[in-house]
């Protein structure tokens, strides 16, 4: 593999200048030396050593994105739109899974601090952990000190630039949707307790059942992995317990995917005997059996708005974008047996992915 040195002799130059006129350098270099420099490049395949470039320019050009498990759909949305920004500005994306385990999320931010990179994406729930929370806040510190920039999607203890989905108003909205269709008897099946994102989901399904005059008592609640496999054997498990539940929300779409295969399995019409529900609009949600009813949240937008935070110095003071929940009413979710309820049925246009209710944010 050629070097620099091999371009310089080539060239009939010295290695600073060949390093000049491969850099992009803004010292002046001769046009019959440039020209000189790139057709040894090219004759000799020459390619450059990125990090070799990165310590040598004062601007910095990687961004990294922790994130969860960027498998998981959710998380491969919202990347959509952090690559889409990043490549409008020229930015190479490094992308961490953490795979939720904080341990490795404090190791990767040392590492991409590392690597002098430009901003750090944090794209994700927080976490219900004090100890944690202060470690990473001191590790994003340090690197903000070194000229770093960070962004967080989701709701984590940091003081800078936020994007948050609404979870709490999207929680609210499904409740809602539930009890106007006559359902009481409601079980969840979430995701890790420790995550602030279940939290905040569950907190306003709870607000919206009080409203009602409904509750939702945590013997009706399941916490499983925040996949396909964790909703199907949440809901086995709250089947088993609960009996006589008319509907199942599930906290984000995977899991109601496999809520909707167990429930296959056992032969239970959906939504004729049990209604589900989701959250979050993955794309598969209005192809799967019957079509997912789900809390939209813009996750592509989500991922382009904190890039472009990111990769904004802005004014100095934080700033926290708050992106809108809505329900999208598909087939998976209808009246609840003799409910005696009056509302319409979606028809087959809203079955496709109708947009029926947006709310000001629960708070």
């Amino acid at each position: 593999m050629a070097t620099l040195s091999d371009v310089a002799r080539r060239a009939g130059v010295s290695p600073a200048t060949a390093s000049r006129v491969i850099n992009g350098s803004s010292k002046p270099v001769t046009e019959d030396l440039r020209e000189r420099v790139l057709r040894a490049v090219a004759e000799l395949q020459y390619v450059p050593n990125a990090h070799a470039q990165l310590l040598a320019r004062s601007h910095r050009t990687a961004v990294g994105v922790i994130v969860h498990d960027v498998s998981d759909p959710y998380f491969a949305e919202i990347t959509r739109g952090l690559q889409r920004v990043a490549s409008d500005q020229g930015r190479l994306l490094m992308i961490c899974n953490s795979y939720r385990d904080p341990e490795r999320e404090l190791e990767y931010v040392e590492l991409l601090r590392g690597h002098q990179v430009a901003a750090i994406i944090m794209a994700g729930s927080g976490y219900h952990d004090e100890t944690f929370t202060k470690l990473l806040n001191e590790k994003l510190a340090a690197y903000e000190a070194t000229g770093g920039r960070v962004a967080v999607i989701g709701r984590h203890e940091h003081s800078g630039d936020a994007v948050m989905p609404d979870n709490r108003t999207g929680g609210w909205l499904i409740g809602t949707e539930l009890c106007a269709l006559g359902h009481r008897e409601i079980g969840v099946i979430s995701g890790p307790a420790v995550l602030t994102t279940t939290t905040d989901r569950l907190a306003g399904l709870r607000a919206a059942l009080a409203e009602h005059g409904r509750s939702l008592p945590e013997h009706r609640i399941r916490y499983a992995e925040f996949d396909r496999d964790g909703g199907a054997a949440a809901t086995a498990a709250l089947l088993d317990a609960e009996s006589g539940l008319t509907a199942v929300v599930a906290l984000n779409d995977s899991m109601a995917i496999g809520a909707l295969a167990l429930l296959r399995s056992r032969s239970v019409a959906v939504p004729q005997q049990v209604s589900v529900t989701g959250f979050d609009d993955m794309p598969i949600a209005r192809d799967v059996t019957p079509p997912l009813t789900t809390v939209r949240l813009p996750l592509v937008e989500m991922g382009a708005r904190a890039m472009a935070l990111a990769l904004d110095p802005g004014a100095g003071a934080p700033r926290t974008e708050v992106l809108a929940a809505e329900v999208v009413r598909r087939d998976s979710a209808g009246p609840a047996p003799d409910a005696g309820t009056t509302r319409a049925r979606p028809t087959s246009r809203a079955a496709s992915g109708r947009r029926v209710r947006k709310a000001d944010p629960v708070r």
